[in-house]
Order: C-alpha cells, then structure tokens, then sequence
C-alpha cells in the first residue's frame, strides 16, 4: 500500500481538521500518523495517509480543491516504501523544557548542543507566553540520548549551556507506557 505525507497550511480557522478528515474519509484512505499546531495565527498540520489503491499524487485528482479555495495550502508527496514506519529508538527518552528572555539563537544553539551530543529530537515545540512588554519563550524538546551518553552526563552539559544562554534548562526521564 503506498504513504504519502500531507502538509496543510493556512491561516487558522475552527473547521479546517473536519474539513480535511472528511475528504480523506470520502477517498476512503487511512491516517496512519498526524501532527497539528497553530505556529503564529497559522494552523499547521502534516499526516502520514494510506490509500489501497493510490499510488501517486494524480490518484488524488482535485480532491484536495475545495481545501486550497479556502485559503489553505496542500503538499502532498509520495512516501518510499518503508518511509510511514516509526523508527525504533534504543535510547532513553528524556524531555528538555527551556524558558528565557525571547532573543535570536536559543532553538539554534540547544538543537547544535543536542546535535553535537548525538541525541535525537523526535519532537520540538516552541511558543511565547507572557505579556506581550515581557515575552518569555519556551520550548519543549522531546528527545532520545544516544546508548552512551547518561542524564547525568547531558544535564551537565544542560547546566553549561543553562549558565551561557541566561535560560533555564531542565531536563527530565520520560517512562514509556505500553498500552
């Protein structure tokens, strides 16, 4: 069965996750993985979706139409085979919460430390909270540690970059729970 990666964009509205279920519900294709944020004022989605007998974007036709006539933007692309899978991670996973003063290079230098680190971000939001005179912005980093790096060893290189940024940094054990 063939995958594709659906991306939506456009300015956020209450209806537009109905409005593209209902056309994926109608294709009669399958939602294998979703992501939904509002980034700004724009509403942001991306889905892994399955079709039995589609196998590249024209198999869609103008299905997706009535999404881009309402201001919406639609990428769809065709996954390799192999590429819907979730991949298996060995590592610990952990959850990295940062908060400080809003300024350029905070996603940038904690991603490059991480990075660097061989620890693996599987997901990463940010957002400014606070007044608006005083905007405090936070991000949320959940992440894998690679077999030979310990918390203790990443909290202190945490700590360091904590004392260099002017942030607060901390680092916590997420426990996986098997359902």
């Amino acid at each position: 069965m063939a995958h594709f990666a659906l991306t939506i964009i456009g300015r956020d509205r209450p209806g537009i996750v109905s409005q593209v279920t209902e056309i994926l519900y109608r294709l009669g294709c399958n939602i294998a993985d979703s992501s939904c944020s509002i980034l700004g004022g724009q509403f942001a989605m991306i889905l892994i979706i399955a079709h039995p007998d589609f196998t590249d974007r024209d198999s869609f036709g103008d299905a997706f139409a009535p999404l881009e006539e309402s201001n919406l933007s639609v990428f769809l692309r065709t996954l390799k085979p192999g590429g819907e899978k979730s991949p298996h991670y060995d590592g610990e996973l952990c959850m990295i919460s940062v908060y400080g003063s809003d300024k350029p290079g905070i996603v940038y230098k904690v991603a490059k430390t991480l990075g660097d680190h061989n620890v693996n971000i599987t997901d990463l939001h940010t957002k400014l909270v606070g007044k608006e005179s005083r905007p405090v912005y936070v991000m949320m980093i959940e992440a894998v540690l690679p077999g030979d790096l310990t918390y203790e060893e990443l909290d202190s290189i945490l700590q360091s970059l904590k004392t260099e940024m002017q942030v607060d940094i901390t680092l916590r054990s997420i426990t996986p729970v098997e359902l």
